[in-house]
């Protein structure tokens, strides 16, 4: 038997994070070959790790990494059992790792992932490791990686708290214009962190949806007119639409019509018309775009200048610069939305584990 020193065994705990008991009997099955105890931790590492895969991961973080130039960056939802762990060095390591792997292969999703290497060993491996070493279930759930049109950029923005983040990208026709409102984007990332619209625009919702939504937000603004009146306030407007999708032009055409029949019943002169009906066609498609302010991000408004949805900031800063910016693409990561978590009481979890 190989002489087993207290300094091989310190130098195999901090390779392994592995406790020091663990350590000295792996050096003696390995009979002192430091690599060989290194597997050896592994392989029992790896086999309490398949019973963590077993929990739900429902904590962890969201990580987003902007490069410099705003031609590229790229967003991770890695996961983990507890809030505590998310905290940890060894998960911000990992996350880290991740992150510069993702970054320098431009990978966009989990699969391509799996095909990399990451400290000499495929992913999967240094994964499966890290659960090991850290003692709970781990999951990369999810990546975004976006690259900046030829005339564009893309940058990002992450919540304090590493809960939520969000990334856009632009297209101007020249690309000093675009990186001159990088800084307004940025902006608008914070606002989507906050305010959750769920797809760009109108345009990522179907016939089916708004029907179903219809219905929905009408009996929700008839409930709430039951308490206007009854506490004697203005009642909200029941809107005919409630999405941009709807307003088609002959929507908007008979709107008009039907607003000039009134400034004339009125008594309006007409040559002041033009005046006036801008703004009630205003007042019409906010009253009738309602889906529009809760869920897309240019139907909001913005909440840095609330008298102006998220499209007619974008509007009128294209005017200032003398350019079209077009937004190309918006993703946003909320940490664990969409996954079911466990609940046990703690009585029935201690029963469980003493099984």
């Amino acid at each position: 038997m190989a002489d087993i020193s207290a300094q091989l065994v310190k130098q195999l705990r901090e390779m392994t994070d592995a406790g020091m008991m663990d350590c000295k009997k792996a050096l003696v099955e390995t009979n002192g070959d430091l690599q060989k105890a290194v597997e050896y931790l592994r392989e029992k590492g790896l086999s309490k790790a398949a019973k963590k895969a077993d929990r739900i991961a429902a904590e962890g973080v969201v990580s987003v990494s902007v490069a410099s130039d705003l031609d590229s960056a790229a967003m991770l939802e890695i996961n983990s059992e507890t809030d505590f762990v998310a905290k940890n060095d060894g998960f911000k390591s990992l996350v880290e790792k991740t992150m510069q792997c993702v970054q320098k292969n431009n990978i966009a999703n989990i699969e391509d992932l799996q095909k990399t290497n990451i400290d000499g060993e495929g992913f999967a491996d240094f994964l499966n490791g890290q659960i090991a070493k850290i003692g709970e279930n781990i999951v990369v759930r999810r990546i975004a990686n976006l690259k900046a049109d030829a005339n564009g950029i893309v940058t990002g923005y992450v919540h304090s708290n590493g809960r939520v983040g969000v990334l856009i990208s632009i297209k101007c026709s020249n690309k000093d214009n675009a990186k001159k409102v990088s800084e307004l984007i940025r902006n608008i990332c914070m606002h989507a962190a906050a305010m959750k619209p769920q797809v760009l625009d109108y345009s990522g919702f179907s016939k089916e949806f708004i029907e179903k939504e219809k219905v929905a937000l009408i009996a929700e603004l008839e409930k709430e007119n039951e308490e206007l009146k009854r506490l004697g306030k203005p009642l909200k407007v029941i809107p005919s639409f409630i999405s941009r999708c709807e307003l088609t032009d002959s929507v908007l055409k008979n709107q008009e019509d039907k607003l000039k029949a009134e400034l004339k019943n009125q008594g309006k002169p007409e040559n002041i018309w033009d005046k006036i009906i801008p703004g009630q066609m205003e007042r019409f498609i906010a009253d009738n775009t309602l889906i529009d302010q809760r869920l897309t991000l240019m139907g909001q408004f913005f909440v840095m200048d609330d008298k102006k949805t998220i499209a007619q900031v974008l509007e009128d800063k294209s005017k200032e610069i003398g350019d079209k910016i077009e937004v190309l693409e918006y993703i946003r990561f909320e940490l664990g939305e969409g996954i079911e978590k466990k609940v046990e009481d703690f009585a029935s979890e201690v029963a469980a584990q003493m099984q």
